[in-house]
């Protein structure tokens, strides 16, 4: 069963170097197995959706990006967008305004740049109108692609509430007016339950803390927090006894020099000792990890909020490398 049924936009954020944007297309390719269409959308302009997938920089359009023929059976597409706050406040110059040429007349003689630059509110406005434009076409515009979910690569957990709590922002800019009437109308969708947060963390001490701190100020602000996905987690190879000989320097020399005798490694002293300093650091990065899981666990428990598990994958990540996270999430109900 699903997790978040009633959810069509999903926001993916998280603290610099988790993984975030990752997990955002992992997400995107899981909402997809069950054939729907999915938008993936990223504003940072850092094209780190192209990298990933490993396609030409996307434009200011809808671009198809994973066909859902070249998945798993019953797949859907997917499409990617990145969203610019000059070509986001272009068009909405020409949707709303009809201004055409003259927009981009404005956006020659460097206006536009000067807008978005001056004013970071109207900026996240214009970034998160293009996502609601894109969430509410089934309405608005029946002759464009509609989108079963949209996946956003949203700025880091630092900003996420300054980003999304666009009526705030522009408190001091705009009392009235059209800017403002599309901003309350874009809170209306991510206070909704259509909209889900999603916090991406590793089990490391500063992002767990930072994560703890981001569901606080979402949900201090009135923002529907989904749920904590934990990436980059490491196979659990050894037990409690094996991880705590290895941590208190008791294990035996002898038995594991007997262990890679038995498989046809010919051990001395020194690669015994290297395999041991090894596991040593190994057990200590387990311990970490077992703590700051136990961190998460008292995060989400109290607040009913799911956690799930990506693995670190060895071979790192590509298309297939993608699909195994997507499989992960789907499989554990992010989906």
């Amino acid at each position: 069963m699903a997790d978040f049924p009633d959810v069509q936009l999903h926001v993916v954020t998280g603290k610099g170097g988790t993984g975030k944007t990752t997990v955002a297309a992992a997400l995107a390719l899981s909402l997809a197995a069950g054939g729907r269409t999915v938008l993936l959308c990223e504003v940072e302009g850092r094209q780190g959706i192209a990298q990933l997938l490993d396609v030409a920089p996307l434009p200011y359009e809808e671009r198809l990006v994973v066909r859902g023929d070249a998945g798993p059976r019953g797949s859907g597409d997917v499409y990617a967008l990145a969203i610019d706050p000059e070509s986001a406040l272009l068009e909405y110059l020409d949707m709303y305004y009809r201004l055409g040429r003259a927009g981009k007349a404005l956006d020659r003689f460097g206006v536009i740049e000067f807008a978005t630059t001056i004013a970071p509110g109207v900026r996240d406005v214009l970034l998160t109108g293009k996502v609601y434009e894109a969430a509410n076409r089934n309405r608005r515009n029946k002759g464009a692609r509609h989108y079963d979910a949209i996946v956003l690569d949203a700025p880091p957990t630092g900003r996420i509430a300054q980003f999304l709590n666009v009526n705030d922002e522009l408190a001091g800019l705009a009392k009235v007016g059209p800017v403002k009437g599309q901003a309350d109308v874009v809170m209306k969708l991510l206070r909704s339950k259509r909209t889900a947060i999603h916090l991406v963390t590793v089990l490391e001490e500063m992002p767990v803390q930072e994560t703890a701190d981001g569901v606080a100020e979402l949900r201090a602000i009135g923002l529907p927090v989904g749920g904590v996905i934990v990436n980059l987690v490491r196979p659990q190879d050894l037990d409690t006894d094996e991880r705590a000989q290895l941590l208190e320097g008791t294990a035996d020399h002898d038995t594991i020099r007997t262990s890679l005798d038995k498989v046809g490694i010919d051990a001395d002293d020194a690669m015994v000792e290297g395999l041991l300093e090894e596991g040593h650091a190994h057990a200590e990065r387990r311990a970490v990890e077992d703590e700051q899981r136990a961190v998460v666990e008292a995060l989400c428990e109290p607040l009913g909020l799911p956690a799930y598990e990506l693995p670190r994958l060895p071979g790192g990540i590509d298309e297939a490398g993608l699909y195994e996270l997507a499989e992960v999430l789907n499989r554990e109900g992010l989906r």
